[in-house]
């Protein structure tokens, strides 16, 4: 079955904008968890602009559901995974400037990231690389020791007018193309970013995609029929791409 990572960062967003305790991501993933979430995912950003370090311990505490801590491959953040051990890191690119995560790693270019890798994945997380569908990226993680690639989907989810349709085929091959290599490498296949209710049954539909971690979208639709509602309509619509 095809698992739903849902990333409960923007709940904590909006909280931060007035300061208070409210609205609580743990009560979010725990309604994530009803709605029939799979996991939980949480960015950890150095500038700490929504989730905080108190939020990791709380969730780390109540939940249920595995944890999926994204963070980037600083020192400070391979400390703070190994403090806590969740079942799964996903490594980041991060820039303070830019509003989200814009792009993948460039992990052909950073031979370090094998030795970060080594000490998370001795200490039992699953570590996965979020990149793009460049096979050299893809051949680079495999190197790196990584257990999986998260696919970034955001140019895909980007080409969403008609004038755009044959960039958004072409995105969906090489995606669908980077999938295979990297099941092929032995990578387990993960994706996300962007992904909507329009968008992502393609993505869905890939067979060797494992999870898909989605977040900023159910936030937002969850405003006008509630976080459940939101969930459950994208379970659905994830089952129907797979046959299900």
């Amino acid at each position: 079955m095809l698992r739903l990572g849902v990333n409960i960062d923007h709940v904590a967003t909006i909280r931060n904008a007035r300061g208070t305790p409210w609205p609580d991501p743990v009560r979010a993933a725990a309604l994530a968890e009803e709605a029939g979430a799979d996991g939980i995912t949480a960015h950890l950003r150095e500038d700490r602009r929504h989730i905080s370090d108190a939020d990791i311990d709380h969730l780390m505490a109540a939940l249920r559901l595995p944890l999926n801590l994204e963070m980037a491959a600083t020192a400070e953040m391979q400390a703070i995974a190994l403090r806590h051990r969740p079942h799964a890191v996903c490594i980041v690119p991060e820039k303070r400037e830019e509003r989200t995560t814009e792009g993948g790693l460039d992990v052909a270019g950073n031979p370090g990231l094998a030795d970060f890798i080594a000490p998370l994945a001795e200490a039992g997380c699953r570590v996965s690389l979020f990149i793009g569908h460049e096979p050299r990226q893809i051949e680079a993680a495999a190197r790196a020791g990584a257990a999986v690639v998260e696919l970034h989907t955001g140019a895909y989810c980007d080409f969403d007018t008609e004038r755009r349709l044959a960039e958004r085929d072409a995105e969906l091959a090489a995606l669908a193309r980077g999938a295979a290599l990297a099941h092929d490498l032995g990578l387990e296949v993960h994706a996300g970013h962007g992904l909507t209710y329009d968008t992502v049954a393609p993505i869905a539909a890939l067979p060797q995609i494992r999870e898909l971690n989605i977040g900023h979208f159910l936030i937002a639709e969850s405003v006008f029929v509630g976080l459940d509602h939101a969930i459950r309509e994208m379970r659905s619509r994830m089952d129907q791409a797979r046959g299900g």
